[in-house]
């Protein structure tokens, strides 16, 4: 069963990547410079979901490197 929610897992974040990507491209950003720049509120939403789904799937694959990623509540930026 925890195999089937990975894959889900991996689907979702790469239909989260590929929805972050066009949104960023559609209000001139760069995609590569999300984390060093105030982003509007609903990219900001969809950047802290892609990093609470990217934590759920290393938890869900037993990984427990951090990489120093910050907490996906902090990246949120207010408009």
């Amino acid at each position: 069963m925890a195999e089937l929610n990975v894959h889900e897992l991996h689907d979702r974040l790469r239909d989260l990547d590929a929805e972050f990507e066009r949104e960023m491209r559609a209000r001139g950003f760069d995609p590569a410079q999300a984390e060093n720049v105030a982003l509007p509120s609903r990219l900001a939403k969809l950047y802290a979901e892609r990093e609470r789904t990217k934590a759920e799937l290393e938890e869900l694959e037993g990984g427990s490197n951090d990489r120093g990623r910050k907490n996906p509540e902090s990246t949120q930026t207010r408009v």
